[in-house]
């Protein structure tokens, strides 16, 4: 990349290059987004973003524009969102969210509308933004504060909310559904872990897999299943590593790639054997890492 970064965003665009926006470097928040071209494997700059932002959200719309939102700049949270179209490179406001929020989540709901989740200092609150208006709405709250939580779409369309940090307390190994029908959450089974700072996948099964993360004990190399039909979790063999603020990316091929943790260590999960294997360690140890599967299977 052209600037060095942690706490960024990493989005793959329609048109098949990934867009790199803010995150931090040297303690100093970024306004500065840049372009892959899997292509030509080369970075190029695109328009700096309204406001410099670390710990925000990205999420590529149905219409191919990406909305960011929230996060921090050096001073304080932020409640700001805006968008950018590919098919310009420039970034427009796009309203402000109800509440300011870092470490929150942003989920691209099946009726195009994008439903932000809890983060700091508006923990238990969450909202949609509606991209044909262009306007925020708030939503049902969630039973339990969360941040450094993760947010996953099940196959009907529900959204899963697992783990993270309650504000005024320790991890939660809780766990709970939003039903974008009505607006309501409902709490289902709780995880065997306490966590935060964990990745989440949907397998192609459409179980969910969560992996590694952190509590007040200590680093986890644990993972467990979802089963939305059932709505238990399974324990399944650990990971070989301990890790938090990694990356667990689904592969064509049904396999998931867990790597980071300023390690360059990585390795697959096997969904039909349920077991880990090693695989080529990366070239250089990332802490915070993005990984965005790219449209030749990379």
């Amino acid at each position: 990349m052209n600037f060095a970064r942690t706490g960024h965003t990493a989005s793959v665009l329609t048109n098949g290059k990934v867009l790199v926006t803010g995150g931090q470097y040297n303690g100093s928040s970024l306004n500065s987004a840049e372009l892959y071209d899997s292509s030509t494997g080369i970075w190029t700059t695109t328009n700096s973003m309204n406001s410099a932002r670390k710990w925000h959200t990205a999420s590529v719309l149905t219409n191919g524009k990406v909305l960011v939102t929230g996060g921090s700049n050096d001073y304080s949270f932020l409640n700001s969102a805006e968008l950018y179209d590919p098919s310009t490179g420039i970034w427009t406001t796009s309203g402000s969210m109800n509440f300011k929020r870092w470490a929150h989540t942003a989920t691209v709901l099946t009726n195009g509308k994008v439903l932000v989740v809890g983060g700091s200092p508006s923990p238990e609150t969450a909202e949609l933004y509606n991209p044909l208006t262009k306007i925020w709405e708030m939503t049902g709250d969630m039973n339990l504060e969360r941040i450094f939580h993760t947010a996953s779409i099940l196959t009907d369309g529900k959204v899963l909310v697992v783990g993270g940090r309650l504000e005024s307390v320790d991890e939660t190994n809780t766990a709970e559904l939003y039903d974008p029908s009505t607006g309501n959450w409902t709490m289902t089974s709780s995880m065997n872990y306490e966590r935060k700072c964990h990745a989440v996948s949907v397998l192609i099964n459409g179980e969910v897999l969560v992996t590694g993360g952190e509590n007040n004990i200590s680093l986890l190399n644990s993972a467990e299943l979802y089963n939305p039909l059932t709505k238990n979790w399974i324990l399944i063999n650990s990971m070989n590593q301990q890790r938090a603020y990694h990356t667990a990316t689904v592969l064509k091929n049904g396999n998931v790639l867990v790597a980071g943790h300023s390690l360059n260590i990585a390795e697959l999960y096997d969904p039909s054997a349920k077991t880990w294997i090693s695989t080529s360690p990366m070239n250089s140890r990332r802490g915070s890492p993005t990984a965005s599967l790219l449209t030749d299977g990379r």
